[in-house]
């Protein structure tokens, strides 16, 4: 049976099982995207259709009630167009790819986002480098499940979903589903965007959710982790607009990703997630200081705190020398905003990972360096913070 759309339960018992797992479709020459494969980095030129006309491996097709449907409606599209595989057990390589091939997302950012879920959140397995993009199976993506213990997928509260999500509910105040889709939500957006998804009214919405619940959820916790927030909120208006639409932030692309069925009421029901028809990718690549860049500005648009309800108010965090009783210095810069990234990444890891850890951060480091100058060395922080 066809589903809907959207995420399952989080527990191993209750997520669904495909035992015919397949990969995503392979390479082809004949359909090359950005000539990204094997995780290795593509040219970094878009501006083409995605599928491209012909493609029939990467066909949209609805999940069946076997395969895993998460959080983030970008994944769960590439999901449905078999950029990674349909069953939604994918893996490093394969996120890599799919990250650079479809969405034109740079290779520093594409490990970034692959390598923080996987090896920093904990959410996938370091050895296998699988991972869930929903509900808990750990049975599929850990190497020896009695020996990792849970790996949850991106479900998983307070990794990458966290509290004041655009269209998820808080993790307490909806019994633990702070991953399925909410139409009444993105319905919310819609009213409050006015149907133009650019970075003035997201960051205008994000204040809006922030206050509706800090005031309605009692364990209400915006983490520095909701930076995250705001960098994937930017795909809406960086990754997600149609070149044959002069890359307009539009409703229809919008909720075409998001899996939202516009109703003749103004409701919306819930869909698979798919990629529009005719769509154009973005022409450059979006890299990490870009996101880097977009989380400032979105922030510093309408800024909140940081930090959790305790005891009936709302208790501030500190993590000098960016953020100070839950607010971010006035003098922080998007350059801070890198460093922070990087702090986010090379927090303290299991010791069997410092191999994999230390190449990567030195290769972003290299990249950023070529790209921005000398000003990124050691990543843009402060050589007395790393």
């Amino acid at each position: 049976m066809p589903k809907s759309g959207g995420a399952q339960p989080g527990g191993p018992l209750t997520c669904p099982f495909n035992p015919n797992h397949q990969p995503a479709a392979r390479w082809d020459p004949d359909f090359p995207y950005n000539h990204a494969k094997l995780g290795l980095p593509g040219k970094g030129k878009g501006g083409y259709k995605v599928p491209a006309d012909g493609d029939t491996a990467h066909a949209f097709m609805p999940p069946t009630d076997k395969d895993i449907r998460g959080p983030c409606p970008g994944l769960n599209a590439l999901a449905n167009h078999n950029f990674i595989a349909r069953d939604g057990i994918t893996d490093y390589n394969e996120l890599l790819d799919a990250l650079q091939n479809v969405y034109n997302v740079g290779y520093d950012l594409a490990n970034f986002l692959a390598f923080y879920a996987i090896y920093v959140a904990g959410l996938g397995d370091p050895v296998t480098k699988k991972l869930s993009i929903g509900c808990d199976a750990t049975t599929r993506t850990s190497w020896s499940p009695i020996i990792t213990g849970s790996e949850p997928g991106l479900n998983g509260h307070s990794k990458m979903e966290i509290d004041a999500s655009l269209t998820r509910n808080d993790f307490f105040a909806a019994g633990g589903d702070n991953f399925s889709f909410n139409t009444t939500l993105f319905k919310m957006f819609e009213q409050s965007t006015g149907g133009l998804f650019d970075v003035d009214r997201i960051s205008k919405y994000r204040h809006e959710r922030w206050h509706q619940c800090q005031a309605e959820n009692p364990q209400f916790y915006f983490p520095i982790l909701g930076l995250f927030q705001y960098g994937a909120a930017s795909f809406l208006y960086e990754l997600w607009p149609n070149g044959n639409e002069g890359y307009v932030p539009n409703l229809h692309n919008t909720a075409t990703f998001f899996g939202a069925h516009r109703l003749p009421d103004g409701n919306y029901l819930r869909v698979p997630e798919r990629i529009p028809s005719n769509w154009v990718n973005r022409e450059k690549p979006y890299f990490l200081l870009d996101i880097a860049s977009e989380i400032f500005k979105m922030y510093t648009k309408n800024p909140v705190g940081f930090g959790g309800n305790a005891g009936g108010e709302f208790i501030g965090i500190n993590h000098p020398p960016y953020i100070n009783d839950g607010a971010l210095n006035a003098n922080t810069t998007a350059q801070d905003v890198t460093c922070l990234l990087y702090q986010i990444l090379s927090r303290p890891v299991p010791s069997t990972l410092n191999g994999i850890v230390t190449p990567l951060v030195e290769a972003t480091e290299a990249l950023l360096i070529s790209l921005f100058g000398v000003e990124y060395n050691n990543l843009g922080c402060p050589l007395a913070l790393t």
